[in-house]
């Protein structure tokens, strides 16, 4: 009997472990469960958008001082670096030569009179004299060809006044714009020179307010904004102030607002961009010549799909979003970005109304283009902004 039931026990054993193994067999072939996702289709929507470009600020105007006349520094009226008005004095040239000159002119002028006065005189006394030919005409005439000479003189003394005049106002130098002025670039005491041949560079100044934002648009927008404006759908920035909004490099929204006032009348041949300027107000002279920026120029309204920005994915040099196709499998979109919009980012080429886009779940490492997963469906929803 012991010996029966030892040989029962060993049975029941075998069998036991026989079927454990058959279970552990089908366990190891049965498999995965679908990992569970969340899909939506993209957020359709028409929306204002906008261009990101870099570009940099310019002075709308920039003037460098130099003297109209030669002579010694005499004063210098400035301080470096302050904001000066139009028709301030920056400096002063000695005056002392241009006055002398002025008061000679002044003395030629009196002498052309009195040799007109003579030749008046003469002519006068001459005219009845001719009819009784004591006087011959060829003798009047000379007299009234002197008359015309020393009229002559007086015209030219009279404008040598003006120019020594002028030339003693220009003594006195003063700013042509209103602007920030640079460090002076001579001192008092130095001989510069004057006028149109090479004159001496006294110093510079540049407009704040308003000042200019250049920055360059690819051929590719440049051709775009172009078919919109044949469309109607946005007017060439070349006819309508269309509106810009930039960022300084210390910011992260964009603050400061401008209008479009210039887009060049050719590509440039080297970089294939096309310059656009844009004219923004700068009341309390934050901006300033060079610094550089980014702007945003309205590209007018487009219907755009939405999908969250964290549905996103890197995928080497190219972003993209996963999807799914009929039979459940995650596939790889290839996308364009746009700008975000309400939380949310607009896709400009690679999408389509229709695509269910994975929008939670992406994150597990089993979800991954060709794989099958489990379904829900959800909405894509525009975030609120604080």
């Amino acid at each position: 009997m012991i010996k029966k039931a030892i040989r029962l026990g060993t049975v029941a054993a075998l069998v036991s472990c026989a079927l454990s193994v058959v279970a552990s067999a089908e366990n190891a072939a049965a498999p995965p469960p679908a990992p569970p996702v969340t899909i939506a289709a993209p957020l359709a929507k028409r929306i204002t958008t906008w261009d990101q470009y870099s570009g940099r600020f310019e002075a709308v105007e920039s003037v460098e001082v130099r003297a109209r006349v030669s002579g010694f520094v005499d004063k210098v009226l400035f301080k470096d670096g302050q904001l000066v008005k139009a028709g301030d004095p920056l400096f002063t040239i000695d005056p002392r030569p241009f006055e002398i000159t002025l008061e000679t002119a002044k003395a030629e002028v009196l002498r052309a009179k009195a040799q007109v006065t003579l030749g008046e005189n003469e002519v006068d006394r001459a005219k009845p004299l001719v009819k009784s030919s004591v006087v011959t005409e060829r003798d009047f005439d000379q007299r009234v060809s002197n008359l015309n000479v020393a009229r002559a003189q007086l015209k030219a003394a009279e404008a040598a006044i003006k120019s020594a005049e002028l030339n003693l106002d220009w003594t006195r130098v003063t700013a042509p714009i209103s602007g920030r002025i640079s460090d002076r670039k001579i001192d008092a005491g130095n001989l510069i020179a004057g006028g149109a041949a090479n004159p001496t560079l006294l110093t510079t100044i540049v407009s704040i307010d308003p000042i200019h934002f250049v920055f360059d648009v690819s051929e590719t927008d440049y051709l775009r904004y172009a078919r919109l404006n044949l469309s109607g759908d946005r007017t060439s920035s070349r006819t309508t102030s269309n509106p810009v909004r930039i960022k300084l490099a210390d910011e992260t929204d964009f603050k400061h607002d401008g209008k479009m006032d210039f887009v060049d009348n050719q590509m440039n041949a080297r970089s294939g961009t096309m310059r656009g300027r844009a004219l923004v107000q700068n009341p309390d002279k934050l901006l300033q010549p060079g610094i550089f920026a980014r702007v945003q120029l309205f590209g007018g309204d487009a219907d755009v799909l939405l999908v969250p920005d964290e549905a996103i994915q890197s995928d080497q040099a190219k972003k993209i979003v996963l999807a799914i196709d009929a039979d459940n499998t995650v596939i790889a979109k290839p996308v364009t970005l746009g700008p975000l919009h309400e939380g949310l980012r607009a896709i400009k080429e690679g999408l389509t109304a229709d695509d269910k886009i994975i929008i939670q779940g992406f994150v597990n490492p089993a979800v991954r283009p060709g794989t099958k997963v489990a379904p829900q469906s959800g909405e894509i929803k525009p975030v609120a902004m604080n």
